[in-house]
C-alpha cells in the first residue's frame, strides 16, 4: 500500500519553502519571498506551521543594521521531507 503524504508538507507553499531550505541550507526570508513569489504574511504563517511541527528553526539577526530572518531545517524536518519524497516515489513508481 502507498504511504500517506504528510499533510503539513503537502501544502504547495510549505513544500516550496522546505524544498528551498533543503536545497540551499540556511535561507533568509527575502530569498523565500523572491523564489516563491508569495506575500510576506503568507510565508510567515507557513513558516510558523513548519516551526510548530519542529521541521524548521528560525534565527533573527541584523545584517548591515537591518533585521534578517533566516530559516534552517531541523533533523526532524529533513526526515519528514525525505519520507514525503519516498511516498511520492511510491505513487510515481508503484
Amino acid at each position: 500500500m502507498y504511504k500517506d503524504l504528510d499533510p503539513l508538507l503537502h501544502s504547495q507553499l510549505r513544500l516550496a519553502i522546505i524544498s528551498l531550505v533543503v536545497s540551499e541550507g540556511k535561507v533568509d526570508f527575502k530569498r523565500i519571498k523572491e523564489v516563491t513569489q508569495a506575500t510576506g504574511g503568507n510565508i510567515s504563517v507557513q513558516i510558523k506551521k513548519l516551526q510548530e511541527a519542529k521541521y524548521m528553526e528560525m534565527e533573527k539577526t541584523f545584517v548591515n543594521n537591518y533585521p534578517n530572518t533566516s530559516i534552517k531545517i531541523t533533523t526532524q524536518g529533513l526526515f519528514a521531507f525525505e519520507k514525503y519524497i519516498e511516498a511520492l516515489k511510491g505513487y510515481i513508481n508503484p
